[in-house]
């Protein structure tokens, strides 16, 4: 196969990969706490010919390689809902929560109270504080999120003194591209990244993080990636019909 070919094939392929993250980030654009990824791609140089009756070097063909997709942790925008039970995290922490594969963490702060009195996640799985699960009772009201997490609540209906639940286990890693996305927006660590308590981060009740993706701008992107895909699918067309129309000509040898 032509030179030509095979490097328009990497490209494809390239913006075949760089279309499914724009897609699955426009997916998420209203996914509270949710962060984009973005395609990381590099050159990838090869020599072509090797033969020794070659006059001159050979000249490198430049592919296209898709290196990477990494997390982008920027912080989204923040919006006051009052819900007692939303929380937006200032810094670069996430809330633990327990599911059946262990625990994960998650910048989802849209929390609820399940029948089990248990604070959970939009997807259910129980917000684990640093004693564990964090309980509330029948009787509680008036529950307070401080800025570091603690949770308390008025006990009872005779408005005792406040009652401490729990406090909201925050963590954070030092390799935070390491982390791994299992949906239900939430995250794995990865192999060697360990979770470390993050004492600099600052909760703010009645808050939720929207996601970090601009409609905008991947919007653009996607319209951007389609119009090269065309392109290039275009020019591979043309090559196709060049090599066709030479070999067509080279059979056709005079009598």
């Amino acid at each position: 196969m032509e030179n030509t070919l095979l490097i328009g094939l990497s490209r494809q392929m390239m913006l075949e990969r760089q279309m499914d993250v724009v897609a699955n980030n426009v997916a998420n654009v209203n996914t509270n706490g949710y962060k984009a990824d973005r395609s990381l791609f590099e050159e990838y140089l090869m020599p072509v010919a090797h033969e020794d009756n070659f006059v001159g070097g050979d000249r490198r063909l430049s592919f296209v390689q898709d290196r990477a997709t990494f997390h982008d942790f920027a912080g989204g925008p923040t919006e006051q809902t009052k819900n007692p039970l939303d929380v937006a995290i200032d810094g670069k922490a996430f809330l633990v929560v327990q599911t059946p594969a262990g625990e994960r963490y998650t910048r989802d702060g849209g929390l609820q109270i399940n029948a089990q009195g248990q604070l959970v996640t939009a997807s259910g799985s129980p917000v684990l504080g640093t004693n564990g699960p964090i309980t509330f009772q029948q009787t509680d009201h008036d529950i307070a999120i401080s800025d570091d997490g603690t949770v308390t609540v008025i006990e009872g209906t005779n408005n005792a003194a406040d009652s401490i639940r729990g406090k909201l286990r925050l963590v954070s890693f030092a390799q935070a591209q390491k982390l791994l996305k299992e949906g239900s927006n939430l995250y794995a660590a990865g192999e060697g990244n360990i979770a470390r308590p993050d004492t600099t981060a600052r909760v703010r009740q009645g808050f939720i993080e929207r996601s970090n993706v601009s409609a905008v701008s991947e919007m653009s992107r996607m319209v951007e990636v389609s119009r090269a895909y065309t392109q290039m699918a275009t020019l591979l067309q043309q090559q196709s019909e060049l090599q066709r129309s030479a070999i067509e000509k080279l059979a056709d040898v005079p009598a």
